[in-house]
Parts: C-alpha cells; structure tokens; sequence
C-alpha cells in the first residue's frame, strides 16, 4: 500500500511560480512511477508529467513543457513539481499519483495510488 500526501497549493500570481511537493510513505514507495495530474473544475483529470523510478526518464504534457518541472528525491520520499510562469488556465486541483509498472503512461487508469490533491489559484 502507498500513501500520498500533497501540499504546496496556493494562490499565486500569473507569471509566478510555486513548487507542489507530494511525500510518500508504504513499502518500497520510490520504486514506482510517478506523476502530477490535475483536475479543472468541470473537466475530466488530466496528465501533467510523469518519472520513472531511476529519476532518468520524465514526459510532460504539452501545457506543461518548458514551464513545469517534475522531480524527487528518493531519501525524503518526496515527489516535487516546479511549476514556472504561471497562467489563468493552470489553476485546477494537482493530484500526486504512483504505478507499479515502468512506463510513463498518461492515463489514470494506470495509475493505483493517489493523494487528496493540492489547490492551485492563478489569479490575473
């Protein structure tokens, strides 16, 4: 079993940056791949970005190129994403999520854990 916390959601600026962190706690937690997804309101959950166990390969959504980046740091447990130049549109719930298996997959379905997810607000 694997539990997922999130945190670091708030109200910020567009053009700002925050970093959301998700720990992670059962037993070899960090073996698994791992991704940020959100959810807008009124609209399905979507992908963000994703890295596998090595922390070698990593996939983004196009939104999230250039602007979001998804890391962790396997001694803390912690899964971390950079999320730079903020917009309107970027504001939704940010689900952490973890899958036994190694490929970076897009959809929710592949995924078996999940967090409670964080509060993202962009605001003009």
């Amino acid at each position: 079993q694997v539990h997922l916390v999130e945190s670091g959601g708030d109200l910020v600026q567009a053009g700002g940056s925050l970093r959301l962190s998700c720990a992670a706690s059962g037993s070899t937690t960090m073996t698994y791949t791992m991704a940020w997804f959100r959810q807008i309101l009124g609209q399905e959950r979507e992908f963000v970005a994703a890295i596998d166990k090595n922390s070698i390969l990593t996939d983004y959504a196009k939104f999230a190129k250039d602007r979001f980046t998804i890391s962790k740091d396997d001694a803390k447990r912690t899964l971390y994403l950079r999320m730079n130049s903020l917009k309107l549109e970027d504001t939704a719930v940010y689900y952490c999520a973890a899958r036994e298996g190694v490929a970076l997959t897009y959809s929710t379905k592949d995924y078996n854990y999940w967090g409670q997810g964080t509060h993202v607000t962009v605001s003009s």
